[in-house]
């Protein structure tokens, strides 16, 4: 499929149109598996020279779908056709949620970048649990990112978090805690230590599943790298940097609401992680998203100590096979540098 050809006739139609347009289309894969063969021989590396064992499983790649996508897990065998190594579902909520107003989703084409306004709209919980039990263990890991609902006061947070690992923690390989996107008023304020302390002290006692904290892209450095310190002394297994950006000096004609993603914040997405790098690489488990389209910044995220990388703003504007472009260019990559695998070039830029 050449997407270059059919994207313009794609972009013609609203954002969030074109979304549900694509992932009707994909859910008739996921009941016939079978029309999914051609797409992951085309599309998913498995080279051993990409593996690595990470929270008690095997992750074939290190390019992950973020969170943002499927975010009711009704897309995971879709993925795999698309080549990614892992995917991460939700933001998932307690309770259902229709999200904000719409609109709520706009294309920056020039910038390759998105807005998004979105609200954690999803299906619930329980909708998700369903659709777990027919899908965990799967071949890939799976990652449930999880939030607070719209109406739950600020002082009650702890209590949506404290649902969404009862809930997932027998159906995915790891849990992400959610306090960074923009478009739940009051969310980035948990960013807190206190909230922190708690949270993780709370998250511990009830799973022995690998529990990660995602951080936004807008607080100053040596916030972030404080904050993910105190996340890992208290007992997260990981740190994904970054969410979407606030800054809306990033594109020409911005909206003044929600967050943007894509290419412009891919500096930005890099400073900070690099700085929580520098302070927490060989502590644990980084994982670095935000503006990351191609395989030589996917490299360059890998050198500065990620082990993981997560793509989807570049899945839509360079296609469904992003993925598997990005580990093809790794492993040519790594053969330049001469490294054996990529364990050897995980953080190679810090040792």
């Amino acid at each position: 499929m050449d997407y270059e050809k059919i994207k313009p006739l794609f972009f013609r139609l609203d954002p969030e149109d074109a979304h549900h347009l694509v992932t009707g289309a994909l859910q008739i894969g996921e009941a016939v598996p079978q029309l999914f063969n051609p797409w992951v021989k085309r599309n998913f590396v498995d080279d051993a020279r990409l593996h690595q064992e990470l929270f008690g499983r095997t992750f074939l790649n290190p390019v992950g779908l973020a969170a943002g996508f499927d975010k009711d897990a009704e897309l995971i065998r879709s993925m795999t056709a698309m080549g990614f190594g892992f995917t991460e579902v939700g933001t998932v909520t307690p309770k259902p949620q229709p999200g904000n107003p719409k609109p709520r989703l706009w294309r920056h084409i020039q910038e390759e970048a998105l807005q998004n306004a979105m609200g954690f709209n999803n299906k619930g919980s329980y909708h998700m649990q369903i659709k777990l039990e027919k899908r965990y263990p799967y071949v890939t890991p799976i990652g449930v990112n999880i939030g607070k609902n719209k109406v739950t006061p600020e002082k009650d947070a702890l209590k949506d978090y404290e649902h969404g690992i009862k809930a997932f923690r027998e159906l995915c390989d790891y849990l992400v805690i959610n306090i960074s996107s923009p478009n739940t008023p009051g969310l980035r304020d948990l960013q807190n230590e206190a909230f922190i302390d708690a949270l993780f002290d709370m998250g511990k006692s009830l799973t022995d599943k690998p529990i990660l904290l995602k951080i936004a892209p807008d607080m100053a450095k040596e916030e972030a790298v404080a904050l993910c310190a105190r996340a890992v002394e208290a007992g997260a297994d990981g740190i994904i940097a970054t969410n979407t950006s606030i800054d809306y000096s990033l594109v020409k004609e911005p909206k003044e609401v929600g967050g943007i993603s894509g290419r412009v914040i891919r500096e930005k997405s890099f400073e900070i992680f690099d700085a929580v790098a520098d302070e927490l690489f060989g502590k644990t488990v980084l994982i670095s998203v935000g503006g990351i389209d191609s395989g030589y910044e996917a490299y360059r995220r890998i050198r500065a100590g990620a082990s993981l990388v997560q793509v989807l703003t570049g899945l839509i504007f360079k296609g469904p096979e992003l993925a598997g472009n990005i580990n093809r260019t790794l492993l040519k990559l790594l053969e330049k540098d001469g490294f054996a695998s990529i364990k050897d070039a995980i953080g190679a830029d810090r040792k």
